[in-house]
């Protein structure tokens, strides 16, 4: 805890946040970062995986491969959010299940079975986005702030 919080403590204050400090569980750090690691490699392989299929079997490119690929690894994920396996993952590996595509599929989901009793206008409609809208309004923003500098550096003649 800082020093400037402290100030404002009272000495009974400090002696009991000292107190719950010491107490405190250690977090396994290294562990969570392993497992996350591992986690997410595999949602990334499993994903690879589906890329090659979709190019071996359907006859995608490397480029129209990456869309049902996407969109499968999605439904996958809202699968296991709507039969309460990918929070099991997700307690386990931490943000190992939270970086990729699958996890914002998963907030979504999941904030959507939570609301469903209020309706689909109000209940699912109306709070799905609460926990992804920021992704959403911050990627479409970084999106157009780097297609402007992109703009911009071929109107100066660059790339």
């Amino acid at each position: 805890m800082s020093s400037k919080k402290n100030k404002k403590l009272t000495p009974t204050q400090q002696q009991y946040q000292a107190f719950a400090q010491a107490r405190e569980p250690k977090r396994p750090v290294v562990t969570n970062c392993i497992k996350a690691f591992f986690v997410g490699g595999i949602v990334c392989t499993i994903g690879q995986a589906l890329q090659m299929m979709f190019i071996k079997y359907f006859n995608f490119t490397e480029t129209t491969a990456g869309n049902p690929t996407v969109a499968v690894l999605i439904i996958i994920s809202v699968i296991l959010t709507s039969l309460g396996v990918y929070d099991h993952i997700g307690q386990w590996a931490g943000a190992g299940t939270a970086v990729p595509v699958t996890g914002f599929a998963n907030t979504m989901a999941s904030a959507a079975i939570e609301h469903r009793s209020e309706g689909y206008v109000l209940g699912v409609g109306g709070n799905m986005f609460k926990l992804s809208g920021s992704v959403i309004v911050y990627g479409v923003f970084s999106a157009f702030v780097v297609a402007l500098i992109k703009i911009i550096i071929k109107a100066l003649g660059g790339m």
